[in-house]
């Protein structure tokens, strides 16, 4: 992973990380917005500190653990990768209440074209924002976007201490399992 300056993550914020996405995927993980490491890069979840991958893996999602610049590589498991705010900022904070329900809607309609049988959002303050649903929990929600089932998932930043990448990769593998029922 290559070593960015404080000048070259600040020049990162003008940059759009576009989608891993694909029709019909099997789930669309659905981030908070991009970090500037993420933007500098082009690859989702990018920050060594990130868990996402890592509980990927172990979740059962994929054989192997894949590097952020693999992202691609999840289509050919029927999955993807998309933002509930497409702007990157270096916290989640920055982001307005304003652009939470503006990329809620925009990624209802994405989720609608895409059809994925699951959205799985990685972060249920996000959730809770985007969606204006201040109940939501972790797990499967009474939310549908079309035929697509929601499922809110923990934010796998490293500054989540509420969860552990072993508590995180049990809750992404009860998502796989139900993903895994749709299709058989």
């Amino acid at each position: 992973m290559p070593r960015f300056t404080a000048e070259e993550l600040e020049a990162a914020r003008d940059r759009l990380v576009p989608d891993v996405v694909a029709d019909g995927l099997r789930v669309l993980f659905c981030g908070i917005n991009p970090g500037l490491m993420t933007a500098a890069t082009g690859h989702h979840f990018a920050r060594p500190g990130n868990r996402f991958w890592p509980v990927l893996h172990r979740s059962g999602f994929t054989p192997r653990l894949l590097k952020p610049s693999e992202q691609q590589e999840l289509l050919t498991y029927g999955l993807g990768i998309t933002n509930v705010v497409a702007r990157p900022t270096a916290r989640a904070d920055e982001l307005t209440a304003q652009e939470y329900r503006e990329g809620g809607r925009l990624l209802a309609l994405k989720v609608a074209r895409l059809r994925p049988c699951w959205l799985a959002v990685v972060g249920v303050t996000a959730y809770r924002a985007a969606f204006d649903d201040r109940k939501a929990r972790v797990g499967p929600q009474q939310r549908t976007i079309g035929d697509t089932r929601v499922w809110v998932l923990p934010n796998p930043s490293g500054l989540n201490a509420h969860w552990t990448t072993e508590t995180m990769a049990q809750e992404f593998a009860r998502l796989r399992a139900a993903a895994e029922a749709v299709r058989d």
